[in-house]
């Protein structure tokens, strides 16, 4: 069974990004009791990049994937096809300065797509996006042309080659922990680490009774995973994972993994 574990990262300079971001990366290190460590996908908006490149460079030398969050984290859906892929392009173009390569992988700021992202991706050479939940534990093919009227049937799009690497809110590091106050609206977060991660293992173990092959995202920001105690927690998780058989691998190795296994012609 394959675990990603993927870390997001926001654009925000007033979340200690730089701080939380080393503290998080050299967690995932190699050490004495850990000889493989583990590889993570990193989704890093151009912005962050460029604003905190030591950073962000502390990615490279253990293998990790960076992969592409947007320029600024703003959400495409709120962007014109212009204002979209010129961002989409800028933010590219950060990662190909900070790794040598342009990104293979995309996931949306807040999940969020736009009618134009499926096409923009496939036009830029993208082997998967990783902002959808159309299923738990397998990879699918993104569609492209759904069409949704009130009080009609759903009309359903068509597959397109673009693999669908599927996450959820529910193993997110963000609703669970983080508190938010709006003049509409509170997030309570702030829930019991140690809670979250058990959560977390039950649901790897789920796949595994379920599934013969399969795959299990989680999501986790640095300024959010980052305070002590539930870096703790997650340091727990990732033992017991390892110990239960999970196979810790980069989204982009999994898509690959997936692409042969799933989509062979």
């Amino acid at each position: 069974m394959r675990v990603h574990v993927a870390g997001e990262q926001g654009a925000s300079p007033h979340r200690l990004p730089d701080f939380r971001l080393r503290h998080a990366i050299g967690f995932h290190r190699p050490r004495h009791d850990e000889p493989d460590g583990i590889r993570a996908t990193w989704f890093v908006p151009g912005f962050t990049i460029e604003s905190h490149p030591r950073a962000c460079e502390a990615l490279l030398p253990d293998g990790h994937e960076v992969a592409h969050h947007s320029w600024a984290h703003v959400a495409p859906a709120q962007q014109t096809r212009a204002e979209e892929e010129a961002d989409l392009v800028r933010a590219n173009e950060a990662i190909a300065r900070l790794t040598g390569r342009h990104a293979r992988g995309y996931r949306s700021p807040s999940w969020d797509l736009s009618e134009n992202t499926i096409d923009l991706l496939l036009a830029h050479g993208f082997l998967y996006d990783s902002s959808l939940m159309g299923a738990d534990y397998w990879p699918y093919r993104a569609r492209r042309g759904d069409h949704v009227e009130l009080g009609k049937p759903y009309g359903y799009g068509e597959q397109s080659e673009l693999i669908e690497m599927p996450i959820s809110w529910s193993l997110d590091d963000y609703p669970h922990f983080e508190f938010v106050r709006t003049p509409t609206t509170v997030l309570p977060g702030l829930q019991s680490a140690r809670t979250v991660m058990e959560n977390w293992l039950d649901e790897f173990r789920y796949m595994q009774q379920t599934v013969d092959w399969g795959v299990l995202t989680y999501t986790m920001h640095p300024y959010v995973i980052g305070r002590g105690y539930r870096m703790l927690a997650l340091e727990r998780l990732l033992k017991d994972l390892a110990a239960a058989g999970a196979v810790f691998m980069t989204m982009e190795d999994a898509a690959t993994e997936a692409q042969a296994l799933l989509f062979a012609p």
